[in-house]
């Protein structure tokens, strides 16, 4: 396979090897640097990211005891400790190739090299480089969500009643290593719920890590879950750790469980009995260790009567159950949140920090949020982009249906929006005997968003 080796760099003081290893080389690897001045390595080092470095041991100062290039392999690991580094000379020995291993290189060459081992040898570094980048960067996704689990309650903020008692039901169960069931509608924050279980729990300082179930094929499913054994399948070209072992000590938030098949909730049921998963392509069970955390917007329950799911699954998972309530029901909430977002997104789109005025607040209040807190944020979003002032106000929420009320929607036989939104206005001007003040304000609109919808519908 060709460009399968990353980008190498090759120290060596002689330029017949230079110039043979590059030969070699090249059809394996998009980049290739060639250098016979090992003083050069500290610049080079910090310059460039190597994938695999070949440094000889025996330069012209010292020609066979291997001790230049036990300075150069030091120095090297000092500039970046995680550097995949193989030694390469014509005086090794045993003795020698032991010190090099111990003194950090990945692996011992000896010239002349026979070329199909010198590519295996490079192959099985790339492989090991590759490793070092897919752990650093998982320590680097979990040490984000840590900091940002560290924030308290950042998307689900809230004072009302509902939320307060959501609080403390987390506080109570946080630290326990019972399953959860978390059900609510699209949008209310079921997985940033999940999020701060695990950073309150015992399982603080291990990987969180979701799997979404509704995107989850069922060919693949065992793979995404349990993993696979290289051949396995056709396009199992590796091994490859399922999302349970990635989540071994820590927590697995599994999302839209209430999408699994019955065939397929019948093999997760199996795995958390045995608290136990099996490779695919292998017999050997491997036990695993997780804090279980589901969630759907799914009625569960009706499902069970329905015989669309498993009721000793649902046992199973639903420890404790946690319902999130619609943005709807705790409309209290909504200035803070609004808050929230208007900070954020006056930050990213780089805008003069925004305000919002008591008419939009009140719109924002009324309106009934299908689509709950992850509405508000687009909304929000939307309306930092396209309003022109510091202070949102209630035109710049044009796009938000307008309510309507149910005596106007009984009297209509239309469902169409600008005839339902020209009769609101018209009873509107009706009942304040066209006071362009009072029906803005009753409307929840702007003088001059109310003048342009006159104005359009000829009223």
């Amino acid at each position: 396979m060709e460009n399968n080796l990353g980008k190498i760099l090759i120290v060596d003081d002689n330029e017949d090897v230079l110039f043979a290893a590059k030969m070699l080389l090249k059809k394996h690897s998009p980049t290739v640097f060639l250098e016979k001045n090992p003083k050069r390595i500290p610049f080079l080092v910090g310059q460039e990211k190597f994938d695999i470095i070949l440094l000889d041991m025996n330069f012209s100062e010292d020609i066979s005891s291997g001790n230049e290039g036990f300075y150069w392999l030091k120095e090297i690991l000092k500039i970046d400790p995680k550097a995949v580094v193989i030694m390469i000379t014509a005086f090794g020995n045993v003795e020698m190739a032991v010190r090099a291993l111990k003194e950090g290189a990945t692996d011992f060459v000896l010239k002349p090299w026979q070329n199909e081992k010198l590519i295996a040898t490079l192959s099985a570094a790339a492989k090991l480089k590759q490793s070092y980048q897919e752990v650093e960067s998982l320590k680097q996704r979990n040490s984000a969500l840590t900091e940002l689990n560290q924030q308290p309650f950042t998307l689900i903020t809230g004072q009302s009643h509902r939320m307060n008692h959501l609080f403390a039901m987390i506080d109570k169960v946080a630290d326990t290593d019972a399953d959860i069931l978390l059900l609510g509608e699209n949008g209310t924050g079921k997985e940033v719920i999940a999020r701060t279980i695990h950073q309150k729990s015992l399982r603080a300082n291990k990987v969180f890590t979701t799997v979404d179930m509704g995107a989850v094929t069922e060919t693949l499913f065992e793979s995404e879950l349990f993993g696979h054994k290289k051949g396995a399948f056709t396009d199992a070209r590796e091994d490859r750790i399922g999302r349970f072992e990635i989540a071994n000590g820590g927590t697995l938030f599994l999302d839209e469980i209430g999408n699994l098949s019955l065939s397929l909730q019948a093999k997760l049921l199996t795995v958390l009995q045995r608290r136990e998963i099996i490779r695919v392509g292998t017999n050997k069970p491997i036990p695993i260790d997780v804090r279980l955390i589901c969630a759907t917007n799914m009625p569960l329950y009706k499902m069970v009567q329905e015989q669309k799911f498993r009721q000793d699954l649902l046992y199973r998972i639903n420890t404790v159950e946690l319902h999130l309530p619609a943005l709807r029901e705790r409309a209290e909430d909504i200035p803070a949140l609004v808050m929230h977002f208007l900070e954020v997104y006056s930050q990213k789109y780089k805008r003069t920090l925004k305000t919002i005025s008591p008419e939009a607040l009140k719109k924002l209040q009324r309106y009934n949020w299908p689509g709950n807190i992850r509405e508000l944020q687009h909304v929000i979003e939307r309306a930092t982009i396209i309003s022109t002032n510091n202070r949102l106000q209630a035109e710049d929420f044009y796009f938000l249906e307008e309510p309507v009320s149910t005596q106007i929607k009984e009297e209509m036989d239309t469902l169409n929006l600008d005839d339902v939104e020209k009769e609101t206005v018209r009873k509107a001007m009706q009942k304040f005997n066209g006071n362009i003040s009072k029906v803005a304000k009753e409307l929840g609109l702007s003088r001059a968003s109310l003048y342009r919808r006159l104005e359009k519908y000829e009223l």
